[in-house]
């Protein structure tokens, strides 16, 4: 038996149930526009905030703990101080800033800074560098494990500033051979 093509040919235009569904898909989108919130946005919205303190405070502790070893070792302010700048700038990207001193400015005396971080600065150099490497370190693996957890921006921005915290891991580790 020959084969014979179907006798009506198709048209070039959309068929009635692709516009059909089109139009139902477009109603359903109007109810999810970013105009109307819902409480998971919301919710969202507050897990990043949440997020976002956490991390300006992370960041604060850090810049705490360079002052201190700062303090302690004066000696290594050449490698100490550019990396504690960039950490007071990660505080401030988040929100936070209000605990990290300036740069520039004098840290408190080697008694007041161990008196406020909670523990204690290596007496000797190698171990200071250590420690602080390991807190930077410990630091961004935290905030690159909780990058699923917040929204599109906030991500980027910290993980871009967990990959400047394993740099300055890396840069500490370089520093104490």
């Amino acid at each position: 038996m020959p084969f014979t093509l179907p006798s009506r040919t198709p048209s070039a235009g959309p068929h009635r149930r692709s516009l059909l569904a089109g139009a139902a898909g477009a109603v359903l989108l109007v109810g999810c526009s970013p105009g109307s919130e819902s409480a998971t946005t919301v919710g969202s919205r507050s897990a990043a905030d949440r997020a976002r303190a956490r991390v300006a405070r992370d960041s604060e502790a850090l810049v705490e703990r360079y002052t201190a070893v700062l303090a302690a070792h004066p000696a290594l302010a050449g490698l100490l101080e550019p990396l504690r700048a960039e950490v007071v700038r990660h505080a401030e990207a988040f929100g936070g800033g209000a605990s990290a001193a300036p740069s520039g400015s004098k840290p408190p005396s080697a008694s007041a800074s161990r008196s406020a971080s909670p523990s204690p600065v290596p007496t000797d150099e190698k171990s200071a560098l250590a420690e602080l490497a390991r807190h930077e370190k410990q630091l961004a693996d935290r905030r690159t494990k909780a990058l699923l957890e917040v929204p599109g921006e906030l991500a980027r921005l910290m993980a871009s500033v967990a990959a400047a915290g394993a740099g300055h891991a890396f840069l500490l580790t370089e520093g104490t051979k």
